[in-house]
């Protein structure tokens, strides 16, 4: 597995065409607002070699038979899930902020369950080729991003009723692969990613087949553009003399961008779904069943624990911690964040294997 320094040197192989506040970023291991993106996931690979976090940070793949970081790992089990819930809150407690890993294994994993399925009824070969890729991935211990969101123009209008790129599709197969083209919004840390992972983020019907696609493509592949959001945090960060003067000084705020596809290139081995619309509704639906308890019931608790913290030490502070009123909304706070990790539990303890036969276990 990867170290934090090993993460940090691959990324100098990487060439991403970053944009943020209008201009073009040299790198985004020197910017101080891509560069909390870049800490946040070193942290992440961290985390995996440090011994108080290491039963819930890493896994073992049946796949390769190696010890693996669980970002990449593909639930074979209840206990996986229950895992995956502690690694998502840990790791909101540990860096109060995103980090940057959860859509791209809640991808993988519903890439693993649906295209199992796709081959057993359409007699396909997208399983083969994704289990090749993951062990590739699994090896060589990448940071993958999961992209659903389409940018979607007229929402009340289907694809074809409006422009066309408001959603990514294949705009030409060959031979060797397809060329997409589109753009994907709120991808949550896919500039500091190795990999990014495309699956459908809605149910297409027959006609739109060329909507209907989930590939996998390398960060800085040729045609592919990051637009970074810049909020006020952005800005504050970008120009302050001392980030340390910063509520979260290391890691930051959540950072995303839109990912715009201008005719890119992907070979077939590369692609996983290309035109079969009937399991669309699969694909995310999987993958957002994954995502409530991953990031609904696990990653926001941990957030939920630092206010919780923040609140009573700022009551205790002003003197204010017995005050009734005051405790029964910290109170309150607490049994609102419960609630959610008990939800996020219970999805995790009812998982079931999806389909039967594929080894994926997924949360209901």
């Amino acid at each position: 597995m990867k170290t934090a320094q090993e993460y940090l040197e691959s990324l100098k192989q990487l060439k991403p065409r970053v944009y943020l506040n209008g201009e073009k970023v040299d790198s985004i291991v020197d910017n101080p607002v891509t560069k909390s993106v870049v800490d946040a996931m070193a942290k992440i690979y961290d985390m995996a070699h440090d011994p108080r976090y290491e039963n819930i940070m890493t896994a073992h793949s049946p796949y390769i038979n190696e010890k693996i970081n669980r970002c990449v790992h593909i639930f074979q089990s209840i206990q996986d899930l229950e895992k995956r819930v502690e690694m998502a809150t840990l790791t909101s407690q540990v860096l109060g902020t995103c980090n940057y890993r959860c859509p791209g294994c809640d991808a993988l994993n519903a890439l693993a369950s649906v295209t199992y399925e796709m081959d057993k009824k359409l007699g396909t070969n997208y399983n083969k080729r994704f289990i090749e890729y993951l062990k590739w991935v699994q090896k060589n211990d990448l940071a993958c991003s999961g992209s659903l969101t389409d940018v979607k123009g007229d929402r009340s209008k289907r694809p074809k009723e409006q422009d066309p790129d408001m959603y990514v599709r294949v705009v030409e197969k060959g031979d060797d692969g397809i060329v997409v083209r589109g753009a994907r919004i709120h991808q949550s840390g896919s500039i500091a990613a190795h990999e990014h992972i495309i699956i459908p983020g809605v149910t297409f019907r027959k006609g739109e087949e060329e909507y209907a696609v989930a590939f996998a493509v390398p960060n800085g592949t040729k045609g592919l553009t990051y637009i970074c959001q810049y909020t006020p945090e952005d800005a504050e960060r970008l120009h302050a003399e001392d980030i340390y003067y910063l509520g979260n000084p290391i890691y930051g705020v959540r950072e995303t961008a839109m990912m715009v596809f201008d005719d890119v290139f992907v070979p077939w081995e590369r692609v996983f779904m290309c035109g079969e619309v009937e399991f669309t509704t699969h694909m995310w639906s999987r993958f957002a069943r994954i995502h409530r308890m991953s990031c609904g019931g696990a990653c926001k608790v941990g957030f939920g624990d630092l206010m919780i913290g923040a609140a009573q030490t700022i009551a205790e502070y002003l003197g204010t911690a017995a005050v009734s009123h005051i405790r029964e909304k910290i109170v309150e706070m607490v049994k609102i964040n419960e609630t959610l990790h008990a939800c996020a539990i219970a999805a995790a303890l009812k998982g079931v294997e999806e389909p039967e036969g594929s080894g994926v276990y997924l949360p209901n």
